[in-house]
């Protein structure tokens, strides 16, 4: 059944993006519980194998059933476009225990066995060392497995931000949901979302967050309810390349024109990102890629943008041609 969010005329002034690294993390362990999950992520889930199956990630993973309620309090909705880590943790470590306890309650029923477990059971009554507990978890799982690869991961999701808020001003809110994704429809003010359950709300003036995901894939993600702001969560574009090996030799002819450092800059930018991702990325010095890309802007081949405290960098439609004329 499909879910309906109902738009009133204050919404489509109320719409906004964000990027959690904590909802990332939270599905990063969502990921690794699901084989049929892996699809473009396989190429990194290999690498990071030893070190994931370290972990235990079974508490967790009874507050993840297939079907059914995933708890609210263990990923609150994102404080800012941008917010970092350790500002969103702070939120799941401040919860209030008895609304945590209930909302724990209707996850674990919806998984067999859960309530009836162990450590459902402890954590049932004794609602602070679950939140203690859970909150450690996710930490754990940020500093092992995503935080060493946020640089490339942020400048995906910065990149899909950046292209879809141009997409909202050329085509508006009615034209850019259903592009966002397949699973979405527009229709009179209403946006329907294909998905497993039944969910419907009434934004009521809140607005819609869209926020792109690089784990969710392949699922879009929109039964928010309150404290959520309503929320759409959609696979960020680029995916398929995320985990491909950017370090391989450029073009000779790109080479020859630019030198190879800046050829590599340029021909690396297949989405927008930032000086950090691209160092990253090319396992280059930020100070030497931060000096190609003055060059390569400066000669017109590229353009940089703000979003919040982050510049992006991107192809202008002659470097587009350089790097296509390139590769031929």
């Amino acid at each position: 059944m499909p879910s309906y969010l109902h738009f009133g005329e204050d919404d489509f002034l109320r719409c906004r993006f964000a990027v959690s690294p904590l909802w990332e993390t939270q599905e990063v362990a969502r990921t690794l519980k699901r084989p049929d999950r892996h699809g473009y992520h396989a190429p990194w889930l290999r690498r990071i194998r030893t070190v994931a199956e370290a972990l235990d990630l079974t508490g967790l993973w009874l507050l993840m059933p297939r079907r059914g309620h995933s708890p609210d309090w263990l990923c609150p909705p994102p404080v800012g476009p941008a917010a970092g880590f350790e500002e969103e943790l702070a939120a799941v470590r401040a919860a209030d225990p008895e609304a945590a306890l209930a909302d724990t309650a209707r996850s674990l029923a919806d998984t067999p066995g859960a309530l009836d477990s162990p450590r459902g059971r402890a954590w049932l009554a004794d609602p602070e060392r679950m939140i203690r507990e859970l909150s450690g978890v996710l930490e754990e799982i940020w500093h092992t497995l995503l935080a060493p690869d946020w640089p490339r991961l942020r400048a995906l999701l910065e990149a899909d931000v950046v292209f879809h808020s141009r997409r909202l001003a050329e085509v508006g809110l009615g034209g850019l949901l259903p592009e966002i994704n397949r699973r979405c429809g527009w229709r009179a003010g209403t946006l329907t979302v294909a998905s497993n359950g039944e969910h419907e709300r009434h934004l009521g003036g809140a607005g819609l967050v869209l926020m792109p995901s690089v784990f969710s894939w392949p699922d879009v993600v929109s039964g928010f309810d309150p404290p959520w702001q309503p929320t759409l969560v959609y696979p960020a574009r680029g995916i398929g390349g995320l985990w491909t090996d950017t370090t391989a030799h450029s073009p000779e002819a790109l080479v020859r024109l630019l030198g190879r450092g800046r050829a590599r800059v340029l021909g690396a930018l297949d989405d927008p990102a930032t000086t950090s991702a691209l160092a990253h990325r090319l396992g280059l010095a930020p100070s030497s890629v931060s000096a190609h890309l003055t060059v390569l802007r400066d000669a017109g081949l590229l353009v940089s943008r703000r979003y919040g405290h982050q510049v992006l960098y991107e192809r202008t439609p002659l470097g587009m041609a350089l790097v296509s004329g390139g590769a031929q």
